[in-house]
């Protein structure tokens, strides 16, 4: 088996739900509460939470990748792992490539699966749904990413936590309104600006985890 297969079945092993971490949990619940508690925050009113389920979805799904960020990268460090890593010749920045792969595959799909029960407790018609499918489809790589170049920044900082999600809420902000944008639009450029923005942010955030990994190890 590959290098790159291993580390994705042990980091799997770690965020996925059921696995030794549980991490894609506690996302999961908490999205699905902010769909159950909205409705009663703002009333029945069906035609508002038609008219605003879907950006407070995108919102759920943003505050639920969040979450895992504490144990994404920080547990690791401590432990040694990547200085074992390093001595095996795996470069900092392929073992973030593969975490953020691990760390999309354990929270976006189950998101995906708990937006249909969201969006019918909003009341959002099968076009909007199928509309935020999309647009989370194209922006929870994104959302990964930038949760992984900042856990990664933060991990060796006494508190990084609580600075990582503060952190991550504007630099997640693009997607937000391109994604959530889509929603008010005809035409699916949004959803395409969103994708690329995603794809963007997959490609420089490996590099920008393994720099700050690296640099966390030498000091």
């Amino acid at each position: 088996m590959s290098t790159a297969a291993t580390l994705l079945r042990r980091d799997l092993a770690l965020l996925v739900p059921g696995g030794r971490g549980g991490g894609g949990v506690l996302p999961l619940l908490f999205f699905l509460a902010v769909a159950m508690l909205y409705p009663f925050a703002v009333g029945p009113d069906a035609q508002l939470l038609a008219r605003t389920g879907g950006g407070v979805i995108w919102i759920a799904a943003l505050l639920a990748a969040i979450l895992p960020l504490e144990k994404l990268v920080a547990g690791d460090l401590d432990a040694g792992v990547f200085d074992q890593l390093s001595l095996r010749g795996v470069s900092e920045e392929l073992a973030m490539a593969v975490r953020l792969v691990a760390h999309w595959l354990a929270f976006a799909p189950l998101l995906l699966l708990a937006t249909l029960p969201a969006a019918a407790l909003l009341g959002l018609s099968a076009e909007t749904t199928r509309t935020v499918l999309l647009g989370l489809l194209a922006g929870t790589p994104g959302l990964a990413a930038v949760g992984l170049a900042v856990a990664a920044l933060t991990a060796s900082l006494r508190g990084g936590a609580a600075l990582s999600g503060l952190m991550v809420i504007p630099l997640a902000v693009p997607i937000l309104i391109f994604g959530a944008g889509a929603l008010a639009r005809p035409d699916p450029g949004g959803l395409m600006l969103a994708a690329a923005i995603s794809l963007g942010l997959c490609a420089v955030s490996p590099i920008a985890a393994g720099a700050a990994i690296r640099a966390a190890r030498e000091s």
